[in-house]
């Protein structure tokens, strides 16, 4: 038996790296360091953090669970672990927001073990190159079929991110509205022309099936916004990602971080070798070999720039990074992971089934009275957010 049980999602992004990792990770005793546990991504986007933590040890989270996670007092801030010369490398040297995304008063709760945020996919034998703007993407809807991320959260995280590209951020905190009642409009009425042509059944798809879907069909030519997976930007139908669409040439391409990072529970004793096996996955060379190499997605800029981890993906990680500069942090408050799931479904039900500015009006009131009822409990204080010097280079 294990001495430590970690959760991690179901896909080889999400484990196989890991499971690899400790095969050769051996306790103090000599015995089995850990052992992981996957679950599914619906599990994971939406599992209530905190039975999680009651059960592992240490466990693979995104950082919108934080709000519950603190809370709750599930998990341990991550400088009660390791040490602080770490921590100063990763916030330095993570891409994009990937390592501010954990911080919540002040503090860091996980380490960023994997970078990803919405970004555009097309095939490459059905579309010559990607749309760089919002109107480019409706003109290429009228000629290929374009899909839309719109299953589990996912409407929601479409929305906030056209949102973003339309020059306003959602409230990170609840008690007055979620997005400005014009940026709301102007955004369910671009994804709803575009959700009227998708092809059919696009939308009851998690991002997975979606980039299955077409890699191996071949119905679907094109996504604006769906969370990368370098997975499948190499080998046998390879998919071209690239940067994420602005509203005009050259301004801000909306999208919403997602990535993942490590947590270490309340019910967590960690000893040496935990913490110097769990550390050793961001040594930088880890990140730019062991972790690209067995499925996963690292969180160093460093990575990202790396020729053969670039040669090896398609170069993936080139043709994205912009937009992970730019990406958004979601609110890390109590009860946001309930709430993105309800927001979703009520955004979905008209996005599929036709809109006029009634509806409209009524589904961003309903949205922004769901994530005000959160303001009563909202735990985070000051979340910290610093200079991020990708979206200066951007």
């Amino acid at each position: 038996m294990a001495q430590y049980r970690g959760l991690t999602w179901d896909h080889p992004r999400g484990r196989l790296a890991l499971e690899r990792a400790a095969v050769d990770a051996t306790s103090q005793r000599g015995g089995v360091l850990i052992e992981w546990d996957a679950h599914p991504l619906e599990g994971f986007e939406s599992a209530p953090i905190e039975e999680l933590a009651a059960r592992y040890d240490v466990i693979v989270l995104d950082h919108p669970h934080l709000g519950d996670a603190v809370a709750a007092d599930a998990i341990r801030p991550v400088d009660e672990v390791f040490d602080a010369g770490l921590l100063d490398a990763l916030e330095a040297g993570c891409v994009g927001p990937s390592f501010s995304s954990y911080v919540v008063d002040g503090r860091a709760w996980a380490l960023p073990l994997d970078a990803a945020t919405q970004v555009a996919v097309f095939r490459p034998d059905l579309v010559e190159a990607a749309p760089a703007t919002w109107p480019e993407v409706v003109a290429l809807a009228a000629e290929v079929p374009v899909a839309l991320s719109l299953a589990g959260p996912h409407a929601l995280l479409s929305f906030a991110s056209v949102c973003v590209a339309l020059g306003e951020e959602p409230a990170v905190l609840p008690g007055a509205g979620f997005v400005s009642r014009a940026t709301g409009r102007e955004a369910v009425a671009l994804l709803a022309e575009l959700a009227a042509r998708s092809p059919e059944a696009s939308a009851l798809l998690n991002p997975i099936g979606l980039l299955e879907r077409m890699r191996s069909v071949g119905d679907i030519a094109y996504i604006p916004l769906v969370y990368g997976y370098v997975n499948y930007a190499s080998g046998p139908g390879a998919l071209r990602f690239a940067e994420a669409p602005s509203v005009a040439a050259g301004g801000r391409r909306g999208s919403t971080i997602g990535g993942t990072g490590i947590a270490i529970t309340r019910r967590s004793v960690p000893d040496a070798a935990l913490i110097a096996h769990l550390a050793g996955l961001f040594d930088p060379a880890t990140q730019a070999g062991f972790i690209p190499q067995n499925a996963g997605q690292p969180s160093l800029a460093s990575a990202w720039a790396d020729d053969g981890v670039n040669t090896a993906s398609g170069d993936f990680y080139r043709r994205t990074r912009r937009t992970m500069a730019d990406a958004w942090v979601r609110p890390r408050v109590a009860g946001y992971i309930p709430f993105q799931s309800h927001a979703s479904a009520v955004l979905r039900e008209i996005l599929v089934g036709g809109v006029g500015p009634i509806e409209i009006d009524a589904t961003l009131g309903r949205i922004d009275a769901l994530y005000d009822s959160l303001a009563a409990s909202a735990r985070t204080a000051s979340v910290h957010t610093p200079t991020n010097p990708e979206r200066s280079r951007a």
